[in-house]
């Protein structure tokens, strides 16, 4: 089975757990390219110095300086740069320019022959020329039980509602936002993890549902779970306010 991974240059936890999957995947299954987006934590493309000021103004000095410097650190250690982590493994990567739904850019990813394309944090809206490049189309992870929490940062959303349980979906990905049928879904208790504690797990077992949904597609031995859109709830970057209230909760992001 031919993969092309589909992801963003993220410096926090990205290449170590890409790194985990390619380490895991099954004799069968081969990265033959990835297309790696710039990184946009905001859901959308922002300057630097936006993003910097940004994050001041929404979470505060205590968490922007934590958070730059884990930033700077991770910069500087090669372990945590995913176009590394790709180079090392000889993993080809293509380049494209401006949107991934363009024909000159699809030209490139059809040129691989994928079988099955796996969004892990890609951060462009796929449009169906897209998902078609695909034999098997396209899977995608999301850090949440599905339907509930579509869209942004998951993570904060259940903390602050002050969820019980959360947990990761692998779905196939159609034109919608986090809207297609999920194919693996693993439950998780929170306890009294932290934010940081909770993306640290959740990426992981991100990464063993992508392996297992794989498995599903490579055997053809799998039932669909409704994506009910009646039951969703969609979550948006938060506010400052926002963050007050999560904080003022007794949550903790780190």
């Amino acid at each position: 089975m031919r993969l092309v991974i589909l992801t963003q240059d993220d410096p926090f936890y990205l290449a170590r757990n890409i790194d985990y999957l390619l380490k895991k995947l099954p004799p069968y299954a081969e990265v033959v390219a990835t297309v790696v987006f710039d990184v946009s934590p905001f859901g959308k493309r922002e300057s630097f110095k936006d993003k910097i000021k940004k994050t001041y103004d929404i979470f505060g000095l205590p968490f922007f300086l934590r958070y730059g410097f884990k930033f700077v650190s991770s910069k500087l250690d090669s372990r945590n740069n995913v176009r590394k982590v790709l180079a090392d493994r000889g993993i080809p990567l293509i380049q494209i320019e401006g949107n991934i739904n363009k024909d000159e850019n699809l030209e490139k990813i059809r040129a691989y022959k994928p079988d099955l394309l796996v969004s892990i944090a890609g951060n462009q809206i796929f449009k169906r020329k897209l998902l078609d490049v695909a034999t098997y189309g396209c899977i995608n992870l999301h850090t949440a039980l599905l339907p509930k929490y579509r869209g942004l940062m998951p993570s904060f959303w259940v903390l602050k509602n002050g969820e019980s349980h959360t947990g990761v979906s692998v779905f196939f990905v159609d034109e919608g936002i986090d809207s297609g049928p999920i194919l693996v879904q693993n439950k998780l208790e929170i306890g009294g993890m932290s934010q940081a504690a909770l993306i640290d797990v959740t990426k992981k077992m991100g990464m063993d549902a992508i392996l297992e949904s794989i498995d599903k597609i490579h055997s053809g031995k799998y039932e669909l779970i409704e994506n009910d859109a009646a039951q969703m709830t969609y979550f948006t970057f938060p506010t400052r306010n926002d963050v007050k209230e999560f904080l003022a909760a007794g949550k903790r992001f780190y």
